[in-house]
């Protein structure tokens, strides 16, 4: 199976490209800039340094949510999807018939490693799959696509930017950043049973979608990172349900807020096309 083989498959049931980016994101292909954000949660207003944004409209998904920013002569699309794999896995495939030309996720991740602190930044080197959406972008045969702990990897020289920028934001502010191993689970509510076992797995953080997204991008050929803000730390015993304190998440809003414009504009100016 390639990426081809799914465009052609919702063509033989009458659809046409621009009928899939309008179900899938919400606008036509070509109002989608080359560089894009994807962000499940997050909106723009809550970074300051993006400068100007315009909304644009909803997809058929209510959760799914897309601006257009412009930064000095930096133009970016930012979509916003819901959380979870398979809306968002949607979403980053259906960018496959846009013109965009590189993407950079952000989004919360909770910490497994007591060395990692509410607020930090984490890049992750992969992100090991514990969805379910992956498995059909897997195998031509859903019985042969169980893809359970493989690992998925961001494009590497997306990465390697991506750490260029972010250590040197980072250190200017004095603010700490990690390469993560990341685990990316189905559930929040039933993921606590299993820690033990994802640890040792060797991952230091765990979210929700970057597994499928690193797929689905590499999948439809658009090079891809991820940047997180570490909202939680479940064995420090300040996980998402309880433990955190509020300094710790003032600290966190401020760095997001403060650093992730600048890393990303710094990534995007870095590419050549």
């Amino acid at each position: 199976m390639n990426y081809q083989d799914l465009i052609v498959s919702m063509e033989r049931f009458g659809s046409t490209k621009r009928d899939i980016c309008i179900h899938s994101i919400g606008i036509d292909p070509d109002q989608i800039h080359k560089n894009v954000i994807i962000a499940p949660w997050w909106e723009p207003p809550i970074f300051p340094g993006f400068g100007t944004f315009d909304y644009l409209s909803e997809s058929e998904y209510s959760s799914i949510k897309v601006w257009n920013l412009t930064v000095d002569s930096l133009e970016i699309s930012y979509i916003k999807t819901g959380i979870g794999a398979p809306v968002l896995m949607d979403a980053l495939l259906a960018l496959g018939v846009t013109p965009c030309r590189q993407i950079v996720f952000i989004g919360s991740v909770g910490a497994l490693d007591d060395r990692i602190g509410i607020g930090d930044i984490v890049i992750p080197a992969y992100s090991i799959c514990g969805d379910g959406a992956s498995r059909y972008i897997s195998s031509d045969k859903l019985a042969d696509s169980d893809v359970f702990g493989e690992k998925q990897y961001p494009d590497k020289m997306k990465f390697e930017r991506l750490i260029k920028a972010a250590s040197f934001r980072c250190e200017e502010s004095g603010v700490k950043w990690h390469i993560g191993n990341n685990y990316s689970t189905d559930t929040v509510f039933a993921q606590f049973v299993h820690i033990d076992e994802i640890i040792g797995m060797g991952c230091n953080v765990i979210e929700m979608e970057t597994a499928a997204a690193f797929k689905a991008a590499a999948f439809a050929g658009i090079p891809m990172a991820a940047l997180f803000s570490v909202s939680d730390n479940t064995v420090a015993n300040k996980s998402l349900v309880s433990g955190r304190t509020s300094e710790e998440m003032q600290y966190r809003k401020k760095v997001r807020r403060e650093l992730f414009p600048r890393i990303i504009i710094d990534l995007f100016q870095s590419a050549n096309f």
